[in-house]
């Protein structure tokens, strides 16, 4: 063990080299970094949440809300099903818990319905009785549909977080209907008007007849009133457009969306699929000169006039925009509609000052326990204890320099594992020191003892850090949140404290003994 190649030394002086140069950046403002020529390092640490502040959201998905909307296209499918030539008479088309009821009229129709619904619930439970049929979802079916609409609904709120370009967003599910969102450095308003809009678009003619309506009239079969985004009447109240149900192209189709400027205006351009673009594309062949709605959230957001067939599969989406208000919109229609409403039933901002405040705290409890160690390990092991120290000291250098070339969050518990590596770091020297002193007090030599010393220690050292690693894989695994940072911490530091009690600290100590060439070691 005391003899040690060129290039092993040649080793940890690079990996020592590169940690100094990879954590650098961590003592700079990110003002001077930008300074720095672009080929140098400028990774910083993440920080998390509750050392950089942020929002804490926790929000509720109306699941049961997406469900019965599956549930009222399913009842559509089926109207449309029996509705096809050879025409199936039916009454008493409704809605169940977990499906759709139909009577079917003639006897002689109950085959061809049977198989017609058959086609419209792939794999879904159709029960007959009499001339009543139920087409319904088994209870595991309605289970892996509430846990699929939960997990769309992550995935379309990471697109749209991450798009915000925020730092290290923590986007969890919480139970069967929850949904924990962290962003370190968000603005919590903003945050919640890009979280909790639905961004459901759809496209609707509009009734050539009426384009502004009095909210209080009745509306006729086949039509809905929309109140406008931002049009106002000469009173000052909303108008409202009189536009018919049927969706003559859906956002589903949509396949980019990007805020740009028309004639010095902002606006939001868009393009379609090539299913999409075709239903575009002749919808509005077939109604040139007529006002077209382009509905977002059951809000008509602009109603413009065909003035002529646009068959590209590109549009642009006018109105009141202002420059900050077409990038949301372009980002809610890139990442697509939400499946289910959400609410927002907990809500916690973290202050920049409070995640400031624990950054001093963390910083001065690593200060006081490196001092503390330090002056155990000196007066327990004088010359070796300070070379344990100084080993230690790089040891935290490598962890900084780990976490900033990972992009790894640290989080208030990653600061409490970074002071536990510490204590931890100086265990594998202890080991090795005291194995040392028996074997001095055996009567070995100085260079038997520490060779002795190391090879004996090495398999416990091993063990002991094994252990602890895997406990922290096990915490990162099955963890959430602040779990997480601590597990991260605390197996970069285990890594990190191997590396420099088996290699930093034993080539001091042989580079001292070739030196010095002592009798007996102070030990």
């Amino acid at each position: 063990m005391v003899q040690i190649s060129k290039w092993k030394i040649i080793f940890v002086f690079l990996v020592c080299a590169l940690g100094v140069v990879l954590a650098a950046p961590n003592a700079f403002s990110p003002e001077k970094l930008i300074n720095i020529p672009s080929w140098l390092p400028k990774k910083q640490m993440n920080l998390g949440l509750d050392l950089r502040g942020g929002a804490h959201l926790l929000i509720e998905a109306k699941v049961e809300e997406a469900l019965k909307e599956g549930l009222e296209n399913l009842q559509q499918g089926v109207r449309s099903a029996l509705r096809k030539p050879p025409n199936i008479g039916y009454r008493n088309l409704g809605l169940i818990r977990n499906g759709v009821t139909v009577n079917i009229l003639n006897e002689k129709d109950i085959p061809d319905a049977k198989e017609r619904l058959k086609g419209v619930g792939n794999q879904m439970v159709l029960e007959k009785d009499g001339n009543n049929f139920r087409l319904k979802y088994s209870e595991e079916q309605l289970r892996e549909r509430r846990s699929n609409i939960l997990e769309q609904a992550i995935t379309i709120l990471n697109i749209r977080v991450n798009e915000l370009g925020l730092t290290e967003p923590s986007i969890q599910r919480q139970g069967v209907d929850r949904i924990l969102v962290q962003a370190p450095g968000a603005d919590p308003e903003k945050l919640k008007k890009i979280i909790g809009k639905t961004a459901k678009m759809t496209f609707h003619l509009v009734d050539p007849e009426i384009s502004t309506f009095n909210p209080r009239h009745r509306v006729r079969p086949g039509t809905m009133l929309l109140k406008s985004v931002d049009e106002k009447d000469p009173s000052g109240r909303p108008v409202y457009y009189l536009v018919k149900k049927r969706i003559e192209v859906s956002g589903e189709n949509l396949v980019d969306s990007q805020p740009t400027v028309e004639q010095g205006r902002p606006v939001v351009s868009f393009r379609f699929d090539p299913i999409g673009a075709r239903r575009f594309g002749n919808t509005t062949k077939r109604n040139v000169d007529k006002p077209f709605a382009i509905v977002l959230d059951n809000e008509v957001i602009s109603a413009p006039v065909i003035r002529e067939p646009i068959l590209g599969g590109n549009g642009i989406i006018s109105g009141n925009f202002t420059t900050e208000s077409a990038q949301e919109l372009a980002l809610l229609l890139r990442s697509g509609a939400l499946p289910v409403p959400l609410t927002i039933i907990e809500e916690r901002s973290v202050g920049p000052s409070l995640g400031a405040d624990s950054i001093r705290a963390g910083k001065a409890a690593s200060i006081f326990g490196l001092i503390a160690v330090a002056v155990f390990m000196i007066l327990a092991y004088g010359g070796f204890g300070a070379m344990a120290v100084f080993a230690l000291s790089l040891n935290l250098i490598l962890i900084a320099a780990a976490l900033s070339l990972l992009q790894a969050t640290l989080t208030l518990p990653g600061i409490a594992g970074i002071v536990l590596t510490i204590g931890m770091a100086v265990d594998a020297n202890v080991l090795v020191f005291e194995r040392i002193r028996e074997e001095q007090r055996a009567g070995r030599t100085p260079i038997s003892a520490i060779d002795a010393g190391y090879s004996r220690a090495l398999t416990t050292i091993i063990d002991a850090n094994l252990t602890t690693f895997i406990a922290a894989l096990l915490l990162y695994m099955f963890g959430s949140g602040p779990v997480k940072g601590f597990a991260v911490t605390l197996a970069i530091g285990l890594c990190t404290s191997m590396f420099s009690a088996l290699m930093v600290t034993r080539i001091m100590v042989v580079t001292w003994l070739r030196r010095r060439r002592p009798q007996k070691l102070p030990i």
